[in-house]
């Protein structure tokens, strides 16, 4: 009899894993080996917060193996805080892409990132060693140290020498937000020792690289942009070792940071189409970039060596102007829908990063940043380049544009 599949289950997950697989056949179906024998299609929700048992002396046992390591309940679920089917189908599907040994989910990508902070925090190791630019939220945790962490800001030359007795964390953002700058991971990697590099993977997802496959430890993405892909969920996901997950788990479970399951179903469903989105939108991208890097408005684009959807550029204009006469293109924040996103950083997602350090990151004043959707490329250049006459026609005042700015 063949055994029956528990996403939150390792020995059970390992009774059904199949050889490996190309990224595509993954992306549709890891984390649903077991749908056929039960005589479904479509994984389904399990809403539940909590479940009947009738053997309390087994409940014991298990939560406290749980509380040791943090190891996924063997077993029925106990309860919404513990875990849920739904979201650790999610959870296992990505770690296969990814290429972990696991996968924890949370409430969003800032929640994920404070639970792997407060992983390391409790063994000691406040200190971090991140290199800028990153996400304006991410930039702004570490800066204010809201959760007793320290941050030493660095290039990715001098991340051997930040390194320090207490530093629990390498942190590295790979195409970074907004700028699009890239670092070579396995260079990075090196330079940590044995201090866990954590990349947040957001703009490339697996589909463009593999972090873990270079030597990060943890895989951060905010699971709202490209794993969800349709601008109606919110989540976050770190893939990692079994260890780590444990304890991000244990984290997790405390602080409550945990993801609807309905959201868990939705990011599934999302994956299955993650690479054929992914590869659409970075097509139309490349060529946006080809005809915005040959118009005389615009002052430089930035786009990255694996590709992508996501393209930032200077205007020689008032980017406001810009932003407020797209049509076409959705003027908000957020990235990796379908349909294609502009705005400017240093008004919104970078506002929060101090303005010095936000320029020497190279978020300028006249940076803005466009996330790819599946439109018509000249439908989207259509719009672009009535947006940027706007922009040219109204060109800022400098000055004002600085204050405003600061």
């Amino acid at each position: 009899m063949d055994t029956p599949f528990n996403p939150a289950s390792t020995s059970a997950y390992d009774a059904v894993r199949p050889a490996p697989r190309a990224l595509a056949t993954e992306a549709v179906h890891a984390g649903r080996e077991d749908l056929a024998r039960q005589g479904l299609h479509a994984p389904p929700i399990d809403l539940s917060t909590t479940y009947p048992s009738y053997d309390s002396r087994a409940e014991a046992a298990r939560i406290d193996a749980f509380a040791a390591d943090g190891a996924e309940l063997d077993g029925p679920p106990v309860y919404g805080r513990l875990g849920n089917p739904t979201v650790a189908r999610f959870e296992t599907a990505l770690a296969r892409l990814e290429g972990t040994e696991a996968a924890v989910a949370f409430a969003s990508g800032m929640a994920a990132l404070s639970a792997v902070l407060l992983v390391r925090s409790a063994l000691g190791l406040r200190h971090v060693v991140a290199v800028r630019p990153l996400y304006g939220c991410s930039d702004h945790l570490l800066t204010a140290g809201l959760l007793g962490s320290e941050v030493t800001w660095t290039d990715p030359a001098g991340i051997a020498d930040a390194l320090r007795p207490d530093t629990g964390l390498v942190m590295v953002e790979s195409p970074a937000n907004p700028t699009l700058a890239e670092v070579d991971l396995r260079a990075v990697a090196h330079a940590c020792g044995s201090v866990p590099l954590l990349v947040d993977n957001t703009f490339a997802t697996p589909v463009l690289q593999r972090p873990a496959g270079q030597g990060a430890r943890l895989v951060l993405h905010s699971a709202t942009k490209y794993l969800g892909g349709h601008g109606d969920v919110m989540a976050g996901v770190v893939a990692c070792d079994e260890e780590l997950a444990g304890r991000l788990r244990q984290v997790r479970f405390a602080t409550g940071g945990v993801l609807h399951p309905l959201a868990g179903y939705l990011l599934l469903r999302g994956l299955s189409t993650l690479p054929v989105r992914v590869r659409a939108a970075s097509a139309t991208a490349a060529e946006l970039v080809a005809r915005l890097t040959a118009d005389p408005r615009v002052a430089r684009v930035h786009y990255p060596r694996i590709g992508g959807a996501m393209v930032s550029f200077e205007v020689h204009g008032d980017p406001h102007a810009v932003i407020g006469a797209v049509r076409l293109i959705t003027p908000a924040v957020s990235l990796g829908s379908v349909d294609t996103l502009i705005q400017h950083p240093a008004s919104i997602s970078h506002r929060i990063v101090d303005a010095a350090d936000r320029r020497g990151a190279g978020v300028g004043d006249r940076l803005l940043r466009m996330s790819v959707g599946l439109e018509d490329v000249d439908d989207l250049w259509s719009d672009l380049d009535q947006a940027l006459d706007r922009g040219r026609t109204q060109a800022p005042d400098v000055k004002g544009l600085h204050e405003a700015l600061n």
